[in-house]
């Protein structure tokens, strides 16, 4: 299986769809669409049949437009990049970090496919996939798409953990068209892998790219909050403006399990670490400097993990108590009573 790696060298959980399963949904589309032109060019020749031969010929034109270059776009963007081929087989055109595509995305597609596809009968399409790591085509490189195989086992999905219910929604008023699809996609990986990694590192990590995030963002991160739950907190509101954008729904990706998310990032096991301490489950919680004086409230470490120095020296142990020195025999105790020989 090949991989795709980042540039901060994150194996990326999406599989690319191999060139015979790509060649064989472009093959079921490709007749779908050859089936279509032709009954409505027959159609359209009979009841056009009176018109002149530039009429026929803008006719023509026109149709073989529609049919064979519209109709495509117009179904990857309703369909998020499944059309009938790719459904069949499993594939799905996704965006280099993972999202779901746009009508922009379909519409490079559909223009270059012109070339590679129809003008060329795919071989221009099969050259570049062969050459190319990932298996794109050139439509797939001048529109940042990539087709992955969507039928993959259910345990190896990593999703990326929600964040804390306490940061549900407060960023929404936040500008992220500033950020690139580069820095989406590290962010993504490293909250899908920070279990894995040390405490350390994985605090560093999280703090660089928050600062990136603020960088492009242009708006600071909120005093208090830990990076890898502004990293979280921020990715899940961009995922709830592509679902709503997407799907014209409202509800965050992950928003439904807050609670759990809480219970996620509140480990202290490895790279969570970076998250804090352990929390408890609830529908809200106050300000990170007022959590601590509430009973029951998460704590969120405001500092990075820190391991305890080899030299320290251990402190010194309790000295332990010696035997009850006894009245000696034959001595008068206060109250005045001698025991007996």
């Amino acid at each position: 299986m090949s991989a795709l790696v980042t540039g901060d060298a994150v194996v990326l959980g999406l599989r690319p769809a191999r060139l015979p399963s790509r060649a064989l949904a472009l093959l079921i589309d490709m007749v779908v669409a050859w089936a279509a032109y032709l009954i409505v060019s027959f159609a359209l020749l009979l009841a056009t049949a009176s018109l002149d031969d530039a009429a026929q010929a803008a006719i023509a034109v026109a149709l073989f437009v529609l049919v064979l270059v519209g109709a495509p776009i117009a179904v990857e963007t309703l369909t998020h990049g499944r059309s009938l081929g790719k459904l069949a087989c499993g594939l799905r055109v996704v965006r280099d970090d993972g999202g779901p595509i746009r009508f922009r995305h379909a519409l490079v597609r559909g223009a270059m496919g012109v070339v590679e596809i129809l003008l060329t009968f795919g071989v221009v399409a099969c050259i570049a996939s062969l050459v190319s790591e990932r298996g794109r085509r050139i439509g797939d490189v001048f529109a940042g798409t990539l087709v992955v195989r969507e039928r993959v086992p259910v345990g190896r999905a990593a999703a990326v953990p929600p964040p804390p219910p306490w940061l549900m929604g407060r960023f929404s008023g936040l500008d992220l068209s500033g950020v690139p699809d580069a820095l989406w996609l590290a962010v993504r990986q490293y909250l899908t892998r920070m279990g894995q990694l040390d405490a350390q590192v994985s605090w560093a990590m999280a703090v660089r790219l928050a600062d990136d995030l603020v960088a492009r963002t242009g708006a600071p991160a909120p005093q208090g909050v830990p990076p890898a739950a502004y990293l979280a907190a921020v990715m899940a509101e961009r995922q709830t403006r592509d679902a709503r954008r997407a799907f014209g729904t409202g509800r965050a990706a992950g928003g439904a399990s807050g609670i759990a998310g809480d219970r996620v990032f509140g480990t202290t096991v490895g790279g969570a670490a970076a998250m804090g301490g352990a929390s408890a489950p609830g529908p809200a919680a106050p300000a990170p400097h007022d959590a601590a004086h509430i009973a029951g409230a998460p704590v969120w470490a405001a500092a990075p993990p820190r391991t305890p120095s080899a030299g320290t020296a251990s402190a010194p142990s309790a000295p332990k108590p010696g035997p009850e020195a006894g009245p000696e025999p034959g001595t008068r105790s206060a109250t005045g009573f001698v025991p007996p020989a």
